[in-house]
């Protein structure tokens, strides 16, 4: 095995800083496997097995950090939106005239929004899209209670007058 390269002494004390000032757990377990290389001297497998990592991931934060510094020790957050079509103020400034049709008692159905999505695009999306969209800028479905269409309130409530009670 090749010798390490070092780690200098104004790293090591930042270093210990770092691990005070960490905030996750994952981020804490980056900054402490290139500490225990820098302050004891600890390969990879021992590092490896003393944090429950593959020895492979350890020598990869060692490289990234030798690399890029401490930069390389803070923990990316994952998902996102990846894939996403219109930024958040584009999708706000596009649901716009439809919120004003709802403000004026109006009914929105997901298909015109749709439609109206789908030519703003120029490419087809699922309805899911649209869905999600909404929820997003915190819409919710608010249907009427049904009813039956030959239902008449009048006699229900005449009902309700003479009905014995339980």
């Amino acid at each position: 095995m090749r010798t390490p390269r070092p780690i200098t002494e104004d790293k090591k004390e930042r270093l210990k800083v770092k691990l005070k000032e960490t905030k996750t757990k994952w981020e804490y377990q980056r900054v402490l496997s290139v500490w225990l290389r820098a302050e004891f001297g600890l390969n990879s497998d021992e590092i490896a097995k003393a944090l429950g990592w593959h020895p492979g991931y350890v020598r990869q934060v060692h490289a990234r950090f030798l690399k890029e510094g401490e930069s390389a020790l803070a923990v990316s957050s994952k998902g996102g939106r990846y894939n996403e079509n219109l930024s958040l103020e584009e999708e706000e400034k596009f649901l716009r005239p439809f919120l004003k049709v709802a403000e004026e008692g109006g009914v929105l159905v997901a298909s015109k929004i749709k439609a109206a999505y789908e030519e703003l695009l120029g490419r087809g999306v699922h309805k899911t899209t649209i869905y999600r969209m909404l929820d997003r800028h915190g819409w919710r479905k608010i249907a009427p209670r049904p009813h039956h269409p030959k239902s008449d309130p009048e006699k229900q409530e005449a009902f309700k007058k003479t009905s014995r009670p339980q």
